[in-house]
C-alpha cells in the first residue's frame, strides 16, 4: 500500500494489518521487528497510548514508531493508530465505560487501589479472549484433545498453574494425561514413550520458558500433535504446532494475571471432553 493509497482512506482493517505485520517482520530492521512484535501482542496500548508512552513501553525511541508506520504504506503513526482504534470501537464499545466505573468504586487506599488494579486487567484479559478468540483453531485443538491417547501438559514458572490446572481437569474428566513437571531435569525422557496418538499442550508467554520450548520442538520432531497455547505470533512455540491459541493477559503495574488463559483451559478439556463423549 503506498503512502497516497493511505491519505485517501483505503486503509486496511486491523486483520489485514496485523497479516501483514505478521508477514513482514522477518524483514524488518531490529527495532521495527521490535514494535512490530509489540504491536501484535499489546493493541490496545498502540490504541490508546501516546507516541511517548507506546515507545517507552516497546523500547523504542519515538521516531521509530514513525518509521515502523511508514514502512506498512501509512504517512505516519497515527494513520496506523487509527486501524487499531477503529478495531478497539468495534470489539469493546463499552469497555471503558466498564473499566472507568470499576475504578471510581474503588475506595482510595493503597491496598484496594490494588486489588482494583488487578480486577480490571484481568477482566480486561478476559473480555479480550471472549471477543476476539479463533473459534475454527480452538475447534481444532478440542478435536484434537478428544482424539489423544495420552495428553501431555507443559508449563513452566508462571504458566505452571495452567498447565496443573488442565492437568486437573483432565482428571476428573477421566481423560488420560501426564503433567510434565522437569523433576531432576527430566523432560527429555518424559515423552520417551509418547508416539502420534498423543498430544502435547505447552504453555508459554514472554519472556518464553527455555524448557517449555525445547519440549514442544522435540514433541513436534517426535510427531506429537503440538497445541501451543501462547501470547503472540512472534511465540517461538507457534512453530511446530499444529494449533496455537492466542492469549493475551493485561498487566497491572508489570503483574499479569492467568485469568484468561485458565478460562481458556476450562474451555479446551470441556470441549474436548464433549466431542471424546460424543464418539
Amino acid at each position: 500500500m503506498s503512502n497516497h493509497d493511505a491519505t485517501k482512506g483505503s486503509v486496511p482493517d486491523y486483520e489485514m494489518l496485523r497479516e501483514r505485520i505478521i508477514a513482514g517482520r522477518s524483514q524488518m530492521p531490529k527495532r521495527l521487528a521490535q514494535v512490530a512484535e509489540f504491536s501484535i501482542t499489546h493493541p490496545d496500548e498502540i490504541a490508546l497510548g501516546t507516541v511517548g508512552s507506546i515507545a517507552a513501553r516497546a523500547g523504542v525511541q519515538p521516531s521509530t514508531l514513525v518509521r515502523f508506520a511508514q514502512t506498512l504504506g501509512f504517512q505516519g503513526f497515527s494513520d496506523l493508530q487509527s486501524v487499531y482504534r477503529r478495531k478497539l470501537q468495534q470489539r469493546w464499545p463499552d469497555y471503558q465505560e466498564r473499566i472507568s466505573s470499576l475504578r471510581a468504586k474503588a475506595p482510595d487506599d493503597p491496598g484496594s487501589d490494588l486489588l482494583a488494579g488487578f480486577s480490571e486487567a484481568t477482566i480486561n484479559s478476559i473480555l479480550r479472549m471472549r471477543d476476539s478468540y479463533d473459534t475454527a483453531q480452538f475447534a481444532a485443538a478440542a478435536e484434537i484433545v478428544s482424539k489423544a491417547d495420552t495428553i501431555y501438559l507443559v508449563g513452566n514458572r508462571r504458566a505452571f498453574p495452567a498447565a496443573s490446572y488442565l492437568g486437573y481437569l483432565f482428571g476428573k474428566l477421566e481423560m488420560r494425561h501426564r503433567l510434565m513437571t522437569n523433576l531432576a531435569n527430566m523432560n527429555e525422557f518424559e515423552l520417551s514413550g509418547a508416539s502420534s496418538r498423543d498430544t502435547l499442550i505447552a504453555i508459554s508467554f514472554t519472556p518464553y520458558t527455555p524448557a517449555t520450548v525445547e519440549l514442544a520442538t522435540r514433541a513436534a520432531d517426535q510427531g506429537l500433535a503440538l497445541i501451543s497455547i501462547t501470547d503472540s505470533a512472534f511465540s517461538p512455540l507457534v512453530h511446530g504446532a499444529r494449533v496455537w491459541l492466542e492469549v493475551v493477559e493485561e498487566d497491572y503495574l508489570g503483574f499479569r494475571s492467568l485469568g484468561a488463559t485458565l478460562c481458556l483451559c476450562m474451555a479446551l478439556a470441556t470441549r474436548g471432553a464433549d466431542l471424546r463423549g460424543k464418539r
